[in-house]
Protein backbone atom coordinates (compact mmCIF):
# COMPACT_ATOMS: atom_id res chain seq x y z
CA UNK A 1 0.00 0.00 0.00
CA UNK A 2 1.37 3.36 -1.04
CA UNK A 3 0.04 5.50 1.82
CA UNK A 4 1.26 8.85 0.54
CA UNK A 5 -0.13 8.28 -2.94
CA UNK A 6 -3.53 7.38 -1.52
CA UNK A 7 -3.53 10.47 0.70
CA UNK A 8 -2.34 12.76 -2.11
CA UNK A 9 -5.10 11.47 -4.36
CA UNK A 10 -7.69 12.02 -1.63
CA UNK A 11 -6.45 15.55 -0.92
CA UNK A 12 -6.80 16.41 -4.61
CA UNK A 13 -10.33 15.01 -4.78
CA UNK A 14 -11.47 16.41 -1.43
CA UNK A 15 -9.51 19.64 -0.81
CA UNK A 16 -10.08 21.37 2.50
CA UNK A 17 -11.84 18.42 4.17
CA UNK A 18 -9.35 18.43 7.02
CA UNK A 19 -11.21 16.32 9.59
CA UNK A 20 -11.99 13.60 7.04
CA UNK A 21 -8.42 13.49 5.75
CA UNK A 22 -7.06 13.39 9.31
CA UNK A 23 -9.28 10.42 10.19
CA UNK A 24 -8.31 8.49 7.05
CA UNK A 25 -4.59 9.04 7.57
CA UNK A 26 -4.77 7.93 11.21
CA UNK A 27 -6.43 4.64 10.22
CA UNK A 28 -4.24 3.93 7.19
CA UNK A 29 -1.04 4.50 9.16
CA UNK A 30 -2.18 1.91 11.69
CA UNK A 31 -3.19 -0.77 9.20
CA UNK A 32 -0.41 -0.28 6.62
CA UNK A 33 1.59 -3.30 7.80
CA UNK A 34 -1.45 -5.59 7.80
CA UNK A 35 -2.49 -4.48 4.31
CA UNK A 36 1.02 -5.08 2.97
CA UNK A 37 0.99 -8.59 4.48
CA UNK A 38 -2.26 -9.40 2.66
CA UNK A 39 -1.84 -8.73 -1.08
CA UNK A 40 -5.47 -9.72 -1.72
CA UNK A 41 -6.56 -6.42 -0.15
CA UNK A 42 -4.56 -4.39 -2.66
CA UNK A 43 -5.54 -6.64 -5.58
CA UNK A 44 -9.24 -5.94 -4.89
CA UNK A 45 -8.77 -2.23 -4.18
CA UNK A 46 -10.08 -2.56 -0.62
CA UNK A 47 -8.46 0.64 0.66
CA UNK A 48 -9.50 2.77 -2.31
CA UNK A 49 -13.07 1.50 -1.96
CA UNK A 50 -13.13 1.82 1.83
CA UNK A 51 -12.11 5.47 2.07
CA UNK A 52 -14.88 6.73 -0.24
CA UNK A 53 -18.54 6.73 0.89
CA UNK A 54 -21.03 4.57 -0.98
CA UNK A 55 -23.18 7.66 -1.41
CA UNK A 56 -23.77 11.16 -0.04
CA UNK A 57 -27.22 12.72 0.12
CA UNK A 58 -27.33 16.53 0.46
CA UNK A 59 -30.61 18.40 0.66
CA UNK A 60 -32.18 21.67 1.76
CA UNK A 61 -34.35 21.76 4.86
CA UNK A 62 -36.86 24.64 4.77
CA UNK A 63 -38.82 25.35 7.95
CA UNK A 64 -40.97 28.13 9.40
CA UNK A 65 -40.27 29.78 12.76
CA UNK A 66 -42.91 30.86 15.27
CA UNK A 67 -43.07 34.31 13.67
CA UNK A 68 -43.83 32.91 10.23
CA UNK A 69 -40.33 33.52 8.83
CA UNK A 70 -38.92 30.88 6.49
CA UNK A 71 -35.42 29.49 7.16
CA UNK A 72 -33.33 27.09 5.07
CA UNK A 73 -30.68 24.75 6.47
CA UNK A 74 -28.59 22.06 4.81
CA UNK A 75 -29.19 18.38 5.55
CA UNK A 76 -26.87 15.43 4.92
CA UNK A 77 -26.81 11.64 5.09
CA UNK A 78 -23.57 9.82 4.31
CA UNK A 79 -23.84 6.08 3.76
CA UNK A 80 -20.22 4.97 4.02
CA UNK A 81 -19.99 1.18 4.07
CA UNK A 82 -22.51 -1.64 4.58
CA UNK A 83 -20.30 -4.71 4.14
CA UNK A 84 -21.23 -6.19 7.54
CA UNK A 85 -24.72 -4.75 8.06
CA UNK A 86 -27.07 -1.82 7.38
CA UNK A 87 -25.59 1.65 7.60
CA UNK A 88 -25.62 2.84 11.21
CA UNK A 89 -24.62 6.19 12.66
CA UNK A 90 -25.98 9.29 14.32
CA UNK A 91 -27.55 12.52 13.15
CA UNK A 92 -25.84 15.69 14.38
CA UNK A 93 -27.65 19.05 14.46
CA UNK A 94 -25.11 21.79 15.12
CA UNK A 95 -23.91 24.98 13.34
CA UNK A 96 -20.44 23.41 12.88
CA UNK A 97 -21.78 20.54 10.75
CA UNK A 98 -20.27 20.32 7.29
CA UNK A 99 -19.38 17.60 4.80
CA UNK A 100 -15.83 17.10 6.10
CA UNK A 101 -16.94 16.54 9.70
CA UNK A 102 -19.70 14.13 8.70
CA UNK A 103 -17.37 12.17 6.40
CA UNK A 104 -14.82 11.87 9.21
CA UNK A 105 -17.53 10.67 11.59
CA UNK A 106 -18.97 8.24 9.05
CA UNK A 107 -15.54 6.80 8.26
CA UNK A 108 -14.78 6.31 11.97
CA UNK A 109 -18.20 4.70 12.40
CA UNK A 110 -17.26 1.85 10.05
CA UNK A 111 -14.54 0.64 12.40
CA UNK A 112 -16.37 1.47 15.62
CA UNK A 113 -19.39 -0.57 14.54
CA UNK A 114 -17.15 -3.41 13.38
CA UNK A 115 -15.49 -3.53 16.80
CA UNK A 116 -18.82 -4.09 18.54
CA UNK A 117 -19.10 -7.42 16.62
CA UNK A 118 -22.75 -6.50 15.90
CA UNK A 119 -23.91 -6.51 12.23
CA UNK A 120 -23.80 -2.77 11.54
CA UNK A 121 -22.17 -0.77 8.76
CA UNK A 122 -21.00 2.84 8.99
CA UNK A 123 -22.88 6.05 8.24
CA UNK A 124 -23.50 9.56 9.55
CA UNK A 125 -25.71 12.54 8.90
CA UNK A 126 -27.07 15.79 10.23
CA UNK A 127 -27.61 19.46 9.59
CA UNK A 128 -26.17 22.88 10.40
CA UNK A 129 -29.39 23.65 12.28
CA UNK A 130 -28.88 25.29 15.69
CA UNK A 131 -31.52 24.35 18.27
CA UNK A 132 -30.24 26.95 20.73
CA UNK A 133 -32.98 29.49 21.40
CA UNK A 134 -35.55 27.59 19.33
CA UNK A 135 -38.98 26.64 20.67
CA UNK A 136 -40.15 23.02 20.77
CA UNK A 137 -42.56 23.81 17.93
CA UNK A 138 -39.72 25.18 15.78
CA UNK A 139 -37.55 22.12 16.49
CA UNK A 140 -40.50 19.87 15.61
CA UNK A 141 -41.09 21.63 12.28
CA UNK A 142 -37.42 21.43 11.41
CA UNK A 143 -37.24 17.69 12.23
CA UNK A 144 -40.35 16.99 10.18
CA UNK A 145 -38.93 18.86 7.19
CA UNK A 146 -35.60 17.03 7.57
CA UNK A 147 -37.35 13.64 7.54
CA UNK A 148 -39.40 14.55 4.46
CA UNK A 149 -36.16 14.27 2.49
CA UNK A 150 -34.42 11.52 4.47
CA UNK A 151 -37.14 8.87 4.75
CA UNK A 152 -36.64 7.33 1.30
CA UNK A 153 -32.97 6.60 2.08
CA UNK A 154 -33.39 4.79 5.40
CA UNK A 155 -35.03 1.67 6.81
CA UNK A 156 -34.47 -1.00 9.49
CA UNK A 157 -32.50 -3.19 7.07
CA UNK A 158 -31.02 -0.32 5.02
CA UNK A 159 -29.85 2.59 7.18
CA UNK A 160 -30.64 3.14 10.87
CA UNK A 161 -29.82 6.67 12.12
CA UNK A 162 -29.48 7.58 15.79
CA UNK A 163 -28.93 10.69 17.86
CA UNK A 164 -25.73 12.67 18.26
CA UNK A 165 -24.87 16.22 19.29
CA UNK A 166 -28.07 18.28 19.15
CA UNK A 167 -30.26 15.23 18.57
CA UNK A 168 -31.68 13.76 21.76
CA UNK A 169 -34.86 11.93 22.66
CA UNK A 170 -37.09 14.85 21.71
CA UNK A 171 -35.64 15.20 18.23
CA UNK A 172 -35.67 11.44 17.65
CA UNK A 173 -39.37 11.45 18.60
CA UNK A 174 -40.22 14.17 16.07
CA UNK A 175 -38.16 12.45 13.36
CA UNK A 176 -39.75 9.05 14.03
CA UNK A 177 -43.26 10.50 14.09
CA UNK A 178 -42.83 11.90 10.59
CA UNK A 179 -41.17 8.71 9.31
CA UNK A 180 -44.06 6.63 10.68
CA UNK A 181 -46.60 8.91 9.01
CA UNK A 182 -44.85 8.80 5.63
CA UNK A 183 -44.24 5.04 5.56
CA UNK A 184 -47.29 3.89 7.55
CA UNK A 185 -44.95 1.49 9.36
CA UNK A 186 -43.86 1.26 12.99
CA UNK A 187 -40.38 -0.23 12.63
CA UNK A 188 -36.99 0.21 14.31
CA UNK A 189 -35.63 2.68 11.80
CA UNK A 190 -34.19 5.06 14.42
CA UNK A 191 -32.44 4.28 17.71
CA UNK A 192 -32.54 6.36 20.83
CA UNK A 193 -36.31 6.13 20.79
CA UNK A 194 -38.56 6.70 23.81
CA UNK A 195 -39.05 3.73 26.14
CA UNK A 196 -42.79 3.75 25.43
CA UNK A 197 -42.35 3.16 21.69
CA UNK A 198 -39.37 0.89 21.07
CA UNK A 199 -36.45 2.45 22.92
CA UNK A 200 -33.93 0.63 25.06
CA UNK A 201 -33.05 1.13 28.68
CA UNK A 202 -29.50 2.48 29.27
CA UNK A 203 -29.29 4.00 25.75
CA UNK A 204 -29.03 7.70 26.84
CA UNK A 205 -26.09 7.03 29.15
CA UNK A 206 -24.60 4.12 27.18
CA UNK A 207 -21.71 5.98 25.51
CA UNK A 208 -20.51 7.31 28.85
CA UNK A 209 -20.98 3.96 30.59
CA UNK A 210 -19.11 2.18 27.81
CA UNK A 211 -16.22 4.65 27.93
CA UNK A 212 -15.80 4.02 31.64
CA UNK A 213 -16.03 0.24 31.18
CA UNK A 214 -13.27 0.43 28.56
CA UNK A 215 -11.11 2.66 30.77
CA UNK A 216 -11.72 0.23 33.63
CA UNK A 217 -10.29 -2.59 31.48
CA UNK A 218 -7.28 -0.43 30.56
CA UNK A 219 -6.56 0.36 34.20
CA UNK A 220 -6.88 -3.32 35.10
CA UNK A 221 -3.94 -4.17 32.80
CA UNK A 222 -1.80 -2.29 35.35
CA UNK A 223 -3.58 -3.63 38.40
CA UNK A 224 -5.55 -0.41 38.95
CA UNK A 225 -9.20 0.59 39.40
CA UNK A 226 -11.22 3.82 39.48
CA UNK A 227 -11.41 3.64 43.28
CA UNK A 228 -9.91 6.84 44.72
CA UNK A 229 -8.90 8.21 41.29
CA UNK A 230 -9.32 11.88 40.36
CA UNK A 231 -10.86 12.21 36.90
CA UNK A 232 -11.19 15.17 34.54
CA UNK A 233 -14.01 15.05 32.00
CA UNK A 234 -14.92 17.51 29.23
CA UNK A 235 -18.35 18.30 27.86
CA UNK A 236 -21.65 18.24 29.77
CA UNK A 237 -24.00 16.30 27.49
CA UNK A 238 -25.21 12.71 27.62
CA UNK A 239 -21.74 11.17 27.26
CA UNK A 240 -20.38 13.22 30.14
CA UNK A 241 -23.46 12.50 32.26
CA UNK A 242 -23.13 8.75 31.72
CA UNK A 243 -19.38 8.77 32.38
CA UNK A 244 -19.65 10.82 35.58
CA UNK A 245 -22.46 8.61 36.91
CA UNK A 246 -20.52 5.39 36.33
CA UNK A 247 -17.22 6.80 37.67
CA UNK A 248 -18.95 7.87 40.88
CA UNK A 249 -20.45 4.37 41.17
CA UNK A 250 -16.95 2.86 40.83
CA UNK A 251 -15.44 5.08 43.53
CA UNK A 252 -13.75 7.72 41.39
CA UNK A 253 -14.09 11.49 41.74
CA UNK A 254 -14.85 13.65 38.70
CA UNK A 255 -13.71 17.23 39.22
CA UNK A 256 -14.40 18.93 35.85
CA UNK A 257 -16.98 19.46 33.12
CA UNK A 258 -16.72 21.91 30.23
CA UNK A 259 -18.63 23.84 27.58
CA UNK A 260 -17.87 26.39 24.84
CA UNK A 261 -17.63 29.11 27.50
CA UNK A 262 -14.93 27.39 29.60
CA UNK A 263 -14.71 24.70 32.24
CA UNK A 264 -15.87 24.02 35.79
CA UNK A 265 -13.44 22.81 38.46
CA UNK A 266 -15.18 21.32 41.46
CA UNK A 267 -12.59 19.88 43.90
CA UNK A 268 -15.36 18.35 46.03
CA UNK A 269 -16.34 16.13 43.11
CA UNK A 270 -19.40 15.97 40.87
CA UNK A 271 -21.92 13.43 42.15
CA UNK A 272 -25.46 13.09 43.50
CA UNK A 273 -27.55 16.22 43.06
CA UNK A 274 -24.79 17.81 40.99
CA UNK A 275 -25.22 15.14 38.30
CA UNK A 276 -28.95 15.81 38.31
CA UNK A 277 -28.24 19.52 37.89
CA UNK A 278 -26.16 18.71 34.80
CA UNK A 279 -29.25 17.15 33.21
CA UNK A 280 -31.33 20.21 34.07
CA UNK A 281 -28.63 22.52 32.70
CA UNK A 282 -28.49 20.59 29.43
CA UNK A 283 -32.28 20.48 29.16
CA UNK A 284 -32.44 24.27 29.53
CA UNK A 285 -30.98 24.55 26.00
CA UNK A 286 -28.10 26.68 27.29
CA UNK A 287 -24.79 25.73 25.69
CA UNK A 288 -22.78 26.99 28.69
CA UNK A 289 -21.54 25.60 32.01
CA UNK A 290 -20.96 28.79 34.04
CA UNK A 291 -24.35 28.48 35.86
CA UNK A 292 -22.98 25.38 37.62
CA UNK A 293 -20.51 27.55 39.55
CA UNK A 294 -23.36 29.83 40.66
CA UNK A 295 -25.40 26.85 41.87
CA UNK A 296 -22.57 25.14 43.81
CA UNK A 297 -20.17 27.35 45.85
CA UNK A 298 -17.44 24.68 45.86
CA UNK A 299 -17.02 25.06 42.08
CA UNK A 300 -14.82 27.47 40.18
CA UNK A 301 -15.54 28.60 36.61
CA UNK A 302 -12.50 29.07 34.32
CA UNK A 303 -13.51 31.06 31.25
CA UNK A 304 -12.32 30.26 27.73
CA UNK A 305 -10.14 27.28 28.66
CA UNK A 306 -10.28 23.48 28.64
CA UNK A 307 -9.88 21.27 31.72
CA UNK A 308 -6.67 19.50 30.74
CA UNK A 309 -4.52 21.74 32.97
CA UNK A 310 -6.20 20.27 36.08
CA UNK A 311 -4.22 17.58 37.90
CA UNK A 312 -5.82 14.15 37.50
CA UNK A 313 -5.21 10.41 37.31
CA UNK A 314 -7.59 9.75 34.42
CA UNK A 315 -8.85 12.06 31.66
CA UNK A 316 -11.97 11.51 29.54
CA UNK A 317 -12.39 14.00 26.66
CA UNK A 318 -16.13 13.73 25.93
CA UNK A 319 -16.93 16.94 24.02
CA UNK A 320 -15.89 17.20 20.36
CA UNK A 321 -13.16 16.58 17.79
CA UNK A 322 -9.65 18.03 18.25
CA UNK A 323 -10.41 19.51 21.68
CA UNK A 324 -7.20 18.16 23.21
CA UNK A 325 -4.01 19.53 21.62
CA UNK A 326 -0.30 18.75 22.07
CA UNK A 327 0.11 21.30 24.89
CA UNK A 328 -2.88 19.80 26.69
CA UNK A 329 -1.38 16.32 26.35
CA UNK A 330 1.91 17.55 27.78
CA UNK A 331 0.04 19.13 30.71
CA UNK A 332 -1.67 15.80 31.44
CA UNK A 333 1.64 13.93 31.31
CA UNK A 334 3.40 16.47 33.55
CA UNK A 335 0.53 16.37 36.05
CA UNK A 336 0.79 12.60 36.46
CA UNK A 337 -2.18 11.44 34.39
CA UNK A 338 -1.89 7.71 33.67
CA UNK A 339 -4.90 7.07 31.43
CA UNK A 340 -6.73 8.98 28.67
CA UNK A 341 -9.92 7.47 27.26
CA UNK A 342 -11.66 9.28 24.39
CA UNK A 343 -15.38 9.50 25.05
CA UNK A 344 -15.83 11.76 22.01
CA UNK A 345 -14.95 11.15 18.36
CA UNK A 346 -11.29 12.01 17.63
CA UNK A 347 -11.02 14.59 20.45
CA UNK A 348 -7.19 14.38 20.53
CA UNK A 349 -5.11 15.92 17.75
CA UNK A 350 -2.50 13.69 16.06
CA UNK A 351 0.24 15.59 17.90
CA UNK A 352 -1.46 14.93 21.24
CA UNK A 353 -1.77 11.22 20.46
CA UNK A 354 1.96 11.12 19.68
CA UNK A 355 2.68 12.53 23.15
CA UNK A 356 0.53 9.86 24.83
CA UNK A 357 2.11 7.02 22.87
CA UNK A 358 5.63 8.37 23.35
CA UNK A 359 5.15 8.32 27.12
CA UNK A 360 3.49 4.88 26.93
CA UNK A 361 0.35 6.11 28.65
CA UNK A 362 -2.85 4.10 28.63
CA UNK A 363 -4.56 5.77 25.68
CA UNK A 364 -7.87 4.56 24.25
CA UNK A 365 -9.07 6.01 20.91
CA UNK A 366 -12.67 7.11 20.45
CA UNK A 367 -13.64 4.42 17.96
CA UNK A 368 -13.05 1.82 20.70
CA UNK A 369 -13.77 3.76 23.90
CA UNK A 370 -17.04 5.39 22.84
CA UNK A 371 -18.44 2.39 20.96
CA UNK A 372 -20.86 1.75 23.84
CA UNK A 373 -23.43 4.14 22.39
CA UNK A 374 -23.72 2.44 19.02
CA UNK A 375 -23.40 -0.97 20.70
CA UNK A 376 -26.51 -0.23 22.75
CA UNK A 377 -28.19 1.11 19.61
CA UNK A 378 -27.47 -2.29 18.11
CA UNK A 379 -29.06 -3.90 21.14
CA UNK A 380 -32.08 -1.64 20.64
CA UNK A 381 -32.30 -2.83 17.01
CA UNK A 382 -32.24 -6.44 18.26
CA UNK A 383 -35.03 -5.76 20.74
CA UNK A 384 -37.10 -4.08 18.02
CA UNK A 385 -36.65 -7.13 15.77
CA UNK A 386 -37.70 -9.44 18.59
CA UNK A 387 -40.60 -7.15 19.59
CA UNK A 388 -39.27 -7.49 23.12
CA UNK A 389 -37.59 -5.33 25.79
CA UNK A 390 -34.72 -6.42 28.03
CA UNK A 391 -34.54 -5.02 31.56
CA UNK A 392 -31.94 -2.44 32.57
CA UNK A 393 -29.59 -4.92 34.19
CA UNK A 394 -29.57 -7.20 31.15
CA UNK A 395 -28.81 -4.35 28.73
CA UNK A 396 -26.05 -3.05 31.01
CA UNK A 397 -24.50 -6.52 31.28
CA UNK A 398 -24.52 -6.95 27.50
CA UNK A 399 -22.94 -3.50 27.08
CA UNK A 400 -20.27 -4.29 29.66
CA UNK A 401 -19.40 -7.55 27.91
CA UNK A 402 -19.21 -5.85 24.50
CA UNK A 403 -16.75 -3.28 25.89
CA UNK A 404 -14.66 -6.10 27.40
CA UNK A 405 -14.61 -7.82 24.02
CA UNK A 406 -13.58 -4.62 22.24
CA UNK A 407 -10.77 -4.13 24.74
CA UNK A 408 -9.58 -7.71 24.22
CA UNK A 409 -9.56 -7.23 20.42
CA UNK A 410 -7.51 -4.03 20.79
CA UNK A 411 -4.99 -5.82 23.03
CA UNK A 412 -4.76 -8.75 20.60
CA UNK A 413 -3.87 -6.56 17.63
CA UNK A 414 -2.12 -3.71 19.44
CA UNK A 415 0.27 -5.37 21.90
CA UNK A 416 3.93 -4.64 21.16
CA UNK A 417 6.88 -6.90 21.84
CA UNK A 418 7.76 -4.82 24.90
CA UNK A 419 4.28 -5.44 26.33
CA UNK A 420 2.89 -1.93 25.73
CA UNK A 421 -0.55 -1.90 24.13
CA UNK A 422 -1.03 0.56 21.27
CA UNK A 423 -4.82 0.76 21.45
CA UNK A 424 -4.98 3.03 18.38
CA UNK A 425 -3.32 0.41 16.20
CA UNK A 426 -5.22 -2.44 17.83
CA UNK A 427 -8.63 -0.83 17.33
CA UNK A 428 -7.96 0.10 13.72
CA UNK A 429 -6.64 -3.33 12.74
CA UNK A 430 -9.40 -5.25 14.52
CA UNK A 431 -12.12 -3.07 12.98
CA UNK A 432 -10.54 -3.10 9.52
CA UNK A 433 -10.00 -6.85 9.16
CA UNK A 434 -13.67 -7.75 9.67
CA UNK A 435 -14.88 -5.18 7.15
CA UNK A 436 -12.12 -5.86 4.60
CA UNK A 437 -12.71 -9.61 4.62
CA UNK A 438 -16.46 -9.07 4.21
CA UNK A 439 -15.76 -6.82 1.21
CA UNK A 440 -13.54 -9.54 -0.30
CA UNK A 441 -16.28 -12.13 0.12
CA UNK A 442 -18.87 -9.93 -1.58
CA UNK A 443 -16.90 -9.00 -4.69
CA UNK A 444 -16.25 -5.62 -6.29
CA UNK A 445 -19.52 -3.72 -5.96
Amino acid sequence: MNLEKIMNDLEKKHPGELEYLQAVREVLESIEEVVNQNPQFEAKGIIERLVEPDRILTFKVPWVDDNGKVHVNLGYRIQFNNAIGPYKGGLRFHPSVNLSILKFLGFEQIFKNSLTTLPMGGGKGGSDFDAKGKSDAEIMRFCQSFMLELWRMIGPETDVPAGDIGVGGKEIGYLFGMYKKLTREHVGVLTGKGLNWGGSLVRPEATGFGAVYFAQEMLATRGLTFEGKTVTVSGFGNVTWGAISKIAELGGKVVTISGPDGYIYDPDGISGEKIQYLLELRASNQDIVKPYSLEFPSAQFVAGKRPWEVKCDVALPCATQNELAKTDAENLVNNGCICVAEGANMPSTPEAVEVFLHHKMLFGPGKAVNAGGVATSGLEMSQNSLKYNWDREEVDQKLHQIMRNIHAACVKHGKREDGYVDYVKGANIAGFLKVANAMLDQGVI
